[in-house]
């Protein structure tokens, strides 16, 4: 199984940017833990990061007939892109959106999320742990189990 896992704008200052919302940790150590998470449970991923719309779709488009899923943080386009949505509906492919921190529990407008209806589930609020989750959800699904 291949699973995409795409992060959106400022995902890079991970361990730098608001570690009372994002954790210490950097975004080499969540590439890192989400690597060898993938090994135990027998899945290969990939990564990629843009602070840019365009190439998070093309990002997302790249995955059609490649991989078996996406996982995706779609940093602060989660609250305003209608495009990222429209390009994981394009392409077919099971998509967990993840967040590090409880967005339903900060700014009025971090609880609205147009990625949200394009994907199977909803990660939010574990950490960097969530990343884990939504794999697991995504070899569920495709494996028609319940995660």
């Amino acid at each position: 199984m291949r699973i995409m896992v795409i992060n959106g704008p400022n995902l890079n200052m991970l361990g730098i940017r608001e570690p009372t919302h994002y954790g210490s940790e950097s975004y080499r150590d969540l590439v890192n833990k989400i690597k060898r998470y993938a090994r135990s449970v027998g899945v290969r991923v990939s990564f990629y990061q843009s602070n840019h719309e365009g190439d998070l779709i093309d990002c997302i488009q790249r995955t059609y007939r490649r991989y078996d899923g996406i996982v995706i943080n779609p940093g602060g386009y989660t609250h305003t892109s209608v495009a990222l949505p429209d390009a994981v509906r394009a392409v077919s492919q099971p998509c967990v959106e993840v967040h590090i921190s409880h967005v339903n529990e900060r700014e009025e407008y971090r609880k609205i999320s147009y990625i949200r209806e394009a994907c199977i589930d909803v990660v939010s609020g574990l950490g960097t742990d969530g990343y884990l989750r939504a794999i697991d959800k995504l070899i569920a699904h495709v494996r028609g189990q319940k995660p």
